[in-house]
């Protein structure tokens, strides 16, 4: 028996027999599966398509917060929750909020994005979700048979969002870093945020020989979010992230506040080549598919790109095994990880350095894998050169 629910119930799960096979199967419920569900209900190809999603939990709550900027609404604007029109990057208390027009920079909750896909998901009646905890999967032939705690199913196709760490923990070619954090959502007495300025990156704090930085989304001049975060390798004890937000309040002058809640997390930044994991019938998406930036750790906007290419890669029914990421991007990223690895305390430098003309759109371009050479040009050269060029030799040699 399997805890399911879809379009012919009202909603709440109850239990009761699931049909043993589908096209489909999504493997998580997180941004990447609910993701890719979305599309695939908005495509008339997959209309005749059973899918499920198979997740533990379907009622995760406000686990998490995700930022990203864009210039014109994709398919989550009914749930973004507030929008900067200037953020701030900064190394000293001097610098100036940059106006980031045509872009806007947004912000999504996760109770909210739950809500929305589920939602809209449920109108779907080819579409089922299948509470439950995968266990194991095996290839046989042409279908896939995946083993959860409530029993098997099987499946022509999966989508897997399941992110292993120890993939990464067991090799050594290539550099993992973890993009890390602490955040408190919070609420003074006095006036003390801008709330139309997001402060994306205030390295005004001690470095302490990493890239470490504050991240400040103010939603009004009382309350915002506050995230201590890392770009390296090694993650602190939780006490030294507070320590180091409470800090960051004194410096504001703030004494007096409320946390109304708290997040955290660890994202891998690598480039690492994930896809080499897929196989004929299998095909890993999100985190554990290389779908995170590996230059930042951002995975949002990078997960709404990939996954409207991934449609048509599955409309064209290609074999899985050819599916690739690997652009001229990928080399950028792995020579900024090199120069974090080696030198993580130039962080600060290099990230404010980029900004240092107070201007994001060729920045916000080629994060976003749309540069021109002209853009990419225009980022290189703000980076310190003997460094970045040892990096990079390194990376082309690298065996």
């Amino acid at each position: 028996m399997h805890k399911v629910w879809s379009s012919e119930t009202t909603g709440n799960p109850y239990l009761c027999t699931v049909q043993k096979h589908y096209d489909y199967i999504i493997l998580g419920a997180g941004l990447s599966g609910y993701t890719m569900a979305l599309r695939m209900a908005r495509d008339a190809f997959f209309g005749n398509k059973s899918i499920a999603i198979i997740d533990a939990d379907f009622n995760k709550g406000n686990d998490r917060t995700w930022c990203f900027w864009e210039t014109e609404p994709d398919i989550f604007e009914e749930v973004v929750s507030y929008r900067w029109s200037k953020i701030l990057v900064q190394n000293d208390t001097k610098a100036t909020p940059i106006e980031i027009a045509p872009y806007l920079y947004k912000k999504i909750e996760g109770k909210d994005f739950y809500a929305f896909a589920k939602a809209e998901l449920s109108q779907h009646s080819n579409i089922t979700f299948i509470e439950a905890k995968v266990e194991d999967y095996q290839e046989n032939g042409n279908e896939v048979k995946i083993q959860t705690s409530e029993g098997s199913l099987t499946a022509g196709k999966v989508l897997n969002s399941i992110y292993k760490p120890e993939i990464l923990e067991q090799q050594n070619q290539k550099v993992v870093l973890q993009q890390h954090f602490v955040g408190w959502f919070i609420r003074t007495e006095t006036p003390v945020f801008y709330p139309n300025v997001a402060s994306y990156m205030d390295f005004n704090i001690p470095q302490n020989g990493n890239c470490r930085f504050m991240y400040v989304l103010p939603t009004s001049n009382k309350e915002a979010l506050l995230e201590y975060t890392l770009f390296s390798k090694d993650l602190l004890p939780k006490a030294e992230y507070e320590e180091a937000i409470k800090s960051y309040l004194k410096n504001l002058g703030v004494s007096t506040y409320e946390i109304t809640a708290r997040e955290q997390g660890s994202i891998p930044m690598t480039t690492y080549d994930f896809t080499q994991h897929n196989t004929d019938n299998v095909l890993h998406i999100g985190t554990a598919g290389g779908w995170t930036k590996a230059s930042t750790g951002y995975t949002f906007k990078h997960t709404v790109k990939k996954s409207k290419k991934l449609i048509e890669f599955l409309k064209s029914a290609k074999p899985f095994t050819v599916y690739s990421l690997k652009n001229r991007w990928t080399f950028y990223d792995a020579v900024l990880l090199e120069v974090l690895d080696k030198h993580n305390e130039k962080g600060a430098e290099i990230f404010t350095r980029m900004f240092k003309d107070g201007k994001a759109n060729h920045i916000f371009r080629f994060l976003d894998e749309d540069s021109s050479y002209w853009d990419e040009f225009k980022v290189i050269w703000s980076a310190p050169k003997v460094i970045f060029i040892k990096a990079a030799l390194r990376v082309l040699f690298r065996k």
